[in-house]
């Protein structure tokens, strides 16, 4: 496997997901990061959170590193925390193309206010 970052110097955000052939037998893979960072689409205040990745691998499991380097380009993005969900589940269906993916964001309290979203693949409905 030739990987696009692992072992590389990066020195910006990425836009895409590294991979390599997942092992047999892997029922299910989270990945935690409580260091996310975006700012309020409106008021530019910034918002942190941790975000959690569950996935079920098809033949795919995400680099680590890369999800690193893909995370950390939301620090300068403006984005609503339901929207932030929804784009890193829609990222890892497209660059690992799970069996199954939850993407959980818990935005750390601001005004007093948390907010969980939750968004799956595939979709609920």
């Amino acid at each position: 496997m030739d990987s696009k970052y692992l072992g590389k110097k990066v020195v910006q955000p990425i836009e895409e997901l590294d991979f390599f052939p997942a092992p047999e037998g892997i029922d299910s893979i989270t990945l935690t990061s409580d260091e996310v960072a975006s700012s309020c689409p409106i008021t530019g205040q910034p918002d942190f959170y941790t975000v959690e990745i569950e996935y079920r691998p098809n033949e795919r499991c995400i680099e680590s590193k890369s999800l690193k380097l893909y995370l950390w380009r939301f620090a300068k993005t403006p984005v609503f925390a339901e929207k932030l969900a929804a784009e890193i589940r829609d990222r890892v269906v497209r660059d690992i193309i799970p069996m199954t993916c939850r993407v959980t964001t818990i935005q750390k309290p601001r005004g007093g206010i948390s907010i969980e979203t939750v968004a799956q693949y595939p979709n609920s409905e």
